[in-house]
């Protein structure tokens, strides 16, 4: 689920570009050379349709990324263990002129 959640993810991503680099900015942007689109829609039909469909690809991204942190598979460890890991694994820092502790019984 999990897998399918992240494709899905990056699919409405790359739409989401798209749709942004074909948005009217105050430079024109790349809407201004498609002209074919405003005459068939309308100029302020297709301005609609492009926030529409941003605003919309957006929060569908933030939903599927919301979603996917409820399918993400659980860590193997948990803190304590790994804590008590590092307590039994790390040796302990010596200061300069201490002599080494005695080892741990059965070690």
């Amino acid at each position: 689920m999990y897998t399918l959640i992240v494709v899905l993810a990056v699919v409405v991503s790359i739409l989401l570009a798209a749709i942004v680099l074909v948005q009217e900015s105050k430079g024109g942007g790349l809407a201004s050379s498609v002209a074919g689109a405003n005459s068939v829609l309308g100029v302020r039909k297709t301005t609609d349709f492009v926030e529409k469909a941003t605003w919309s690809l957006a929060g569908i991204l933030v939903v599927l990324a919301i979603a996917s942190s409820f399918f993400v598979a659980p860590a193997e460890k948990n803190a304590d263990d790994i804590v008590n890991d590092i307590k039994t694994s790390a040796p302990a820092p010596q200061l300069p002129g201490q002599s080494a502790p005695a080892p741990a019984p059965g070690k």
